[in-house]
């Protein structure tokens, strides 16, 4: 098996384009408004900042995305 890609669009200049797990970073914070993943698009170079809910959380954590919490668990 390969590595991991994920698909991703630029909002910027809607590209569509796979990344691979190096290529993304995923936040996890205390809300969901908080939980994010970003990448810079290959296209254009503008970092990009979007929000993520718990499947794609899942998705990224099992591909080897990197992840940075935000919070602490008590």
């Amino acid at each position: 098996m390969g590595p991991v890609l994920f698909k991703a669009a630029c909002p910027q200049c809607r590209a569509r384009f796979e990344l691979s797990a190096g290529a993304l970073r995923l936040a996890i914070g205390a809300t969901h408004k908080t939980t994010f993943y970003s990448f810079t698009c290959p296209e254009c170079d503008t970092a990009v900042r979007k929000p993520a809910g718990e499947r794609i959380v899942e998705l990224l954590t099992g591909g080897g995305v990197r992840t940075l919490r935000l919070h602490s668990r008590v």
